[in-house]
């Protein structure tokens, strides 16, 4: 395995016999590491940046709960690798969270099309985001999906600045109904900076 994996294989992929016996420790630790991978945006939106560590867990709980067997393990990964970052990439899955299934039912018609609204800034500089092509996106109704998957690409240059923290950096979602940024701190940076090919 590389220092900077990019993709799951089979035999990286723990028994669940094992993993039954570590999944509290296992869970334990991905907390840990999710949340400095974690951006609150506005009062709703929050984007969890993926890596291969987040994905790995995603794929062993998924093998966990489900007991699928031997055949489940190749749709795990052809669903989770898509979304592990390829050196010049952060991807991020974005969850509008409102509990009120009314009031969710309405901001998600509001919020159409925000997965092309979303942009990480460094300096005056605006890299901006785009809807993995795995993507659910607003639908033909008009009506936006409370989850989405959003790639931000980045040049040698820019992933420099980014791991710079005298270059300031900010997440923001530009939606006419939905203008939210938040300013990202050292830890979720250096985090992240690690999912560059670089680092």
């Amino acid at each position: 395995m590389s220092a900077n994996p990019r993709r799951i294989l089979p035999d990286a992929l723990m028994p669940l016999s094992e993993y039954a016996q570590k999944r509290t420790l296992i869970r334990k630790h991905m907390v840990e590491i999710k949340r400095d991978r974690r951006v609150a945006v506005g009062p709703f939106a929050t984007f969890h940046f993926e890596s291969y560590d987040t994905m790995w867990a995603q794929v062993m709980e998924m093998l966990h709960i489900e007991k699928g067997g031997p055949e489940q393990v190749e749709g795990e990964l052809d669903a989770y690798n898509p979304l592990i970052p390829q050196g010049d990439e952060l991807i991020a899955t974005l969850m509008l969270e409102i509990d009120d299934p009314v009031r969710r039912n309405r901001e998600l018609v509001r919020l159409a099309g925000i997965e092309t609204s979303c942009y990480i800034e460094l300096g005056t500089h605006r890299i901006p985001g785009t809807p993995t092509e795995y993507d659910e996106r607003t639908s033909a109704d008009g009506k936006t999906s409370s989850v989405h998957w959003v790639r931000f690409r980045f040049s040698s240059d820019e992933q420099r600045k980014f791991a710079d923290p005298a270059t300031a950096a900010l997440l923001g979602i530009a939606h006419p109904a939905y203008g939210h940024m938040a300013v990202l701190s050292v830890a979720t940076r250096a985090a992240l900076s690690k999912d560059f090919a670089a680092s």
